[in-house]
């Protein structure tokens, strides 16, 4: 079945029909605007299926979905289970602690192993950048990145940009604030990516230690202070710190980093009245971000979360539409 976009007067909507050809996803590098744009619709008609008193669709009955964990992850390896489940796959649970891979089984060995079992689609979370790659070229299962090294998080990015879009209605000249920890992070990579291909603007925040300059090759701008941006953003997407990527200490204290890039109450007020918070979670709170903005009417931290699960029920389904 081909789905057919939704119509709306948001300018990075399609018309008419799209078919979908790619059997993986691996990044919004690769994907054209139509393509990320097509992910957010078919999204959105997933949307419902979670308020359904059985919150299930037969779109993937039949089909074995592994999920391939190499590194810790709470929300987005439930919300793939969760996904898959929706769609009625079959699931398999690998986590690589305890697993052949800790007797040294590399890990394209681990997958064609578990691909030899019958799995249709691959969804993998590994330390290595371009871990999925490797998978999608020698397997012909799909593969879904969920993560890989400093490199991108796809799904994570898309689930922000429906979320911006969900609730600003459009995307198009919308300005985007990404704080915190860029150095390090795949989200604010996919981010960026998928944002500016859908013309919204970027802007990364944060010290100069955890900004490289280099980011601005992506297109978006630099600023080494939040607050002289904080009245001309729309959203405001604040960063986990990553202290498990760290090789040294990047910033005097964890005091000082609030005190510089923390959102707290006062410089929510002195932001645009609509403007959205954002964060990909865990929230370090006191740090990144205070509990009375973080649980306040700004936030949509939760929405993303709910939103997260949509989005990956429609890249499931669509790279699954594309092997057949």
């Amino acid at each position: 079945m081909t789905r057919k976009a939704s119509p709306s007067s948001d300018k990075t909507r399609t018309d008419g029909d799209f078919v979908w050809t790619r059997k993986d996803l691996l990044g919004l590098d690769e994907l054209s605007p139509q393509e990320i744009v097509h992910i957010l619709d078919t999204a959105e008609s997933f949307k419902e299926v979670s308020t359904r008193s059985i919150k299930k669709v037969p779109a993937l009955r039949g089909k074995v979905v592994a999920l391939l964990f190499f590194e810790d992850s709470t929300r987005t390896r439930m919300s793939f289970e969760l996904a898959a489940s929706r769609l009625s796959a079959d699931t398999l649970l690998f986590s690589s602690k305890g697993s052949s891979v800790a007797k040294g089984e590399t890990t394209l060995d681990t997958a064609r192993n578990i691909e030899a079992m019958g799995v249709d689609i691959f969804v993998i979370r590994h330390s290595q950048s371009g871990a999925p790659h490797l998978l999608a070229r020698q397997l012909t299962s799909s593969v879904v990145n969920a993560g890989d090294g400093q490199h991108e998080h796809p799904t994570q990015a898309l689930l922000d940009i429906f979320t911006i879009r969900q609730r600003l209605g459009r995307l198009e000249g919308v300005k985007v604030a990404i704080v915190g920890d860029i150095a390090h992070s795949r989200v604010a990579r996919s981010n960026i990516l998928g944002l500016k291909k859908l013309g919204a603007e970027v802007v990364v925040v944060g010290p100069p230690t955890l900004v490289p300059s280099a980011i601005t090759a992506m297109g978006c701008e630099i600023s080494h202070s939040l607050d002289d941006v904080l009245g001309e953003v729309n959203v405001i997407n604040m960063l986990r710190i990553q202290f498990e990527r760290f090789s040294s200490s990047l910033f005097p204290s964890v005091r000082e980093y609030h005190r510089l890039y923390g959102m707290n109450a006062e410089r929510l007020a002195r932001c645009r009245k609509d403007v959205l918070i954002m964060h990909p979670g865990p929230i370090n709170r006191g740090m990144e971000i205070t509990s009375e903005v973080a649980d306040g009417p700004n936030s949509c931290i939760l929405q993303q979360v709910t939103n997260g699960l949509a989005i990956r029920m429609a890249v499931l389904y669509l790279v699954s539409q594309a092997t057949r």
